[in-house]
């Protein structure tokens, strides 16, 4: 495992109280924990996307205000539903971001998931798609985002400014960015379709697929497909993997609260957004019974990025607790060190 960071859903509710913050609160929790897995040296603080509901939302501003208050910690999304997104509005941002933070940002990216609204991303303007699920306008709209990140040209120069005229692209462009973009994947087909553009494959928290397989070995077939279209699509670099987890380590007595999560031991089948799909287990017990459960854990071991889901809306003081409980006690015996550098070897060094 060369990496590791946190996931966080960023629930919020009505203010009232633990386990109940405010949209406010909730944003200064993100970032504080964000500041504390800094220097615990956590590798990465990832958030979801979400629209119409009080969780994560538009994600630039929180992102920005992390990035400005951490100095190695990579930041990004999992993901950004591309079905709410002006994709060339979206790669501006990007780009600024990625500069600012000393090209530490890290995009996850994809069709997204359920909403709450009714083809919600019409309300937000976008309208024309033809799939239920809006799954067409959003691989369109990504794949401009993807050639407006890499450079490409976007529109025509006016001639009454430029003379000849032209074509033109977006800016700023941040070098680099374009390598730091990861695919949501929550099936064997849309792993292979990210390997072949050759991004970075961010495997789903659940996988709309049931084949009887548990979820990490599905999921680890569905890494080796990715691996394979991507190589054969000749694309030279080492792409990154990352895989999710719902992981608490019990180390003292406080910790005996997330014992309460093992009815989440096991795998799970269910319905979502018409797919019968497969969901993923918790983990939770003493630090030599995580490593050994880790350990075998097909998909884990086949990744180099291992995303811890935490329950954003218990505050900062558990969330931090459970990240240092995974760094000091789990994490070692899997290989990983803590991030002294910056952003995860093969990528552009952030800020020192």
């Amino acid at each position: 495992m060369k990496a590791f960071g946190f996931l966080s859903f960023g629930h919020y509710g009505y203010g009232r109280g633990p386990g109940d913050p405010s949209a406010r609160e909730s944003l200064l929790h993100a970032i504080e924990i964000a500041r504390q897995a800094d220097e615990l040296g956590v590798n990465g603080a990832y958030f979801r996307v979400h629209h119409f509901a009080r969780q994560s939302a538009s994600p630039m501003p929180l992102l920005a205000a992390i990035a400005a208050t951490t100095q190695r910690i990579e930041v990004g999304t999992g993901v950004i539903d591309m079905r709410y997104e002006n994709p060339l509005y979206l790669a501006e941002e990007a780009a600024q971001l990625d500069l600012i933070a000393g090209n530490r940002i890290a995009l996850g990216i994809s069709r997204g998931s359920p909403e709450p609204a009714r083809r919600g991303w019409e309300a937000f303007g976008y309208t024309g798609s033809e799939d239920p699920r809006g799954a067409d306008i959003a691989r369109a709209k990504f794949e401009t985002f993807l050639d407006a990140v890499s450079g490409g040209w976007m529109a025509d120069a006016d001639p009454d400014q430029f003379g000849s005229g032209g074509r033109l692209r977006v800016e700023p462009q941040s070098p680099g960015l374009a390598e730091r973009i990861w695919w949501g994947a929550g099936s064997r087909d849309t792993a292979e379709w990210t390997g072949r553009l050759g991004l970075n494959l961010m495997s789903s928290t659940l996988l709309t697929e049931a084949t009887g397989a548990s979820f990490a070995d599905l999921q680890r077939e569905q890494i080796e497909r990715y691996r394979t279209a991507f190589r054969e699509a000749g694309h030279e670099r080492v792409p990154r993997v990352s895989v999710s987890r719902s992981v608490f380590p019990i180390v003292d007595s406080g910790d005996l609260m997330w014992g309460q999560l093992r009815g989440g031991g096991s795998d799970q089948v269910g319905t979502i957004d018409g797919f019968t799909s497969t969901f993923g287990k918790s983990y939770v017990g003493e630090p030599d019974r995580l490593v050994t459960e880790l350990q075998a854990d097909a998909a884990v071991q086949a990744a180099d990025t291992l995303m811890l889901t935490i329950p954003s809306q218990l505050g900062v003081e558990a969330n931090v607790k459970i990240l240092r409980n995974f760094a000091e006690h789990v994490a070692p015996a899997l290989g990983w060190e803590p991030n002294q550098d910056g952003p995860v070897s093969g990528y552009p060094d952030g800020p020192r």
